[in-house]
């Protein structure tokens, strides 16, 4: 690779790319990827891309009906496409097909009272201020 190095690098877990090179394009089958369970009950997610080192990812949720976020810090700005039904939470309602940004610093609980699926970016973990995952963040 040119003297490069993959460590530090954006990657998607399960994805063997380690014959490109660091510049080549990752394709992948996003039916194939898994679905994860996160500390959230009826919320899974898909990581299509991630960077631990700085906290950067992209990733497909899945929200069962009925299920919520706790009270959640953005760190920094936060992006959300949704693709199936809708979220709800203190300031409105974004719903399929429409999208949401937020701020750093933006304060939320978030319900999908009828379930979702959405596409979410992040620079930054969430940082969860209530509930048992007080203090920690999503990864």
């Amino acid at each position: 690779m040119d003297g490069m190095t993959t460590q530090g690098l954006p990657r998607t877990p399960g994805l063997d790319d380690s014959a490109l090179g660091p510049l080549a394009s990752r394709y992948m089958s996003v039916a194939a990827l898994p679905w994860k369970p996160t500390p959230f009950p009826g919320i899974e997610m898909k990581v299509l891309m991630e960077q631990p080192s700085t906290g950067l990812l992209t990733a497909l949720f899945r929200w069962a009906p009925g299920s919520a976020l706790p009270l959640h810090e953005h760190v920094d700005i936060e992006q959300t496409y949704v693709l199936e039904g809708r979220l709800v939470d203190e300031e409105g309602e974004v719903l399929a097909g429409d999208y949401v940004w937020r701020p750093a610093g933006n304060r939320h609980v978030a319900r999908a009272p009828d379930g979702a699926l959405v596409l979410s970016f992040f620079l930054r973990p969430n940082v969860f201020l209530d509930g048992p995952q007080a203090g920690t963040e999503l990864k």
